[in-house]
């Protein structure tokens, strides 16, 4: 029921968002709001299946008895599914550009990402085939990238694939709103605050600090149940 319906465990298998997150990290993926109708937002973190065989050629790993057994009850990933995680950086109708080395732009407006793009990246990719782009997210779907920007196969580089690169929105499973894993990474993961200056404003409201790990993980999302009850929109 839990994993069903409102937290799972995920484990981070690349490099593709440090240093937000490490190959090795745990985080805890809220499934409960989007049965509200929520949405992704944008700088969000969130976990999706694989829209359109991203992960082709990607080693299937085969699990022991133990880890199956924490698959069941949600406190590991199933080796059969096909998991991606990466930020949101465009939602329906935006304007997404990358020209040069940077800056990213949404809607014409230059996001200051110092705070998460892995240190000595640069925003955008100027000599490799992908980088370089300006699409409209069609709607009910969003546009993702990787924090390391220069070793992610993210919406960019999937612009010829039949889905143009874009995630459907029933393609997420839920927004990453904790790192459970290990202890001394412990931590939440909140909206930069770049994606709320004026004209691009998200409406996602960062997660809270909790208890430690699941413990604190459930009570933050029946937290954000009552706020969606409000009328307000949570990530």
């Amino acid at each position: 029921m839990i994993k069903t319906f409102l937290v799972q465990a995920f484990s981070i298998p690349s490099d593709s968002m440090q240093n937000t997150l490490q190959r090795g990290d745990r985080v805890l993926v809220d499934k409960l709001t989007p049965w509200f109708g929520s949405e992704p937002e944008r700088g969000e973190v969130v976990v999706f299946h694989d829209p359109g065989n991203w992960l082709a050629g990607e080693p299937t790993p085969t699990p022991n008895a133990v880890q199956r057994a924490l698959s069941w009850i949600g406190l590991m990933p199933s080796a059969e599914d096909k998991d991606l995680i990466k930020r949101v950086i465009g939602t329906s109708g935006d304007v997404v550009e990358c020209k040069g080395t940077g800056p990213l732009k949404v809607n014409g407006k230059a996001l200051e990402e110092n705070d998460y793009v892995f240190p000595g990246n640069t925003p955008c990719s100027k000599d490799d085939q992908g980088g370089q782009f300006k699409v409209t997210v069609p709607a009910g779907k969003i546009w993702v990238m990787g924090d390391h920007r220069q070793n992610s196969l993210d919406s960019r580089y999937h612009q010829q694939d039949p889905g143009g690169g874009f995630v459907p929105t029933d393609k997420v499973v839920g927004r990453a709103v904790v790192k459970a894993w290990p202890v001394n990474r412990w931590g939440t993961l909140p909206v930069p605050d770049t994606f709320s200056q004026s004209g691009i404003a998200a409406t996602a409201a960062a997660a809270t600090p909790g208890a430690l790990g699941l413990a604190g993980a459930l009570p933050l999302v029946l937290w954000r149940r009552r706020r969606v009850s409000g009328g307000r929109t949570a990530g």
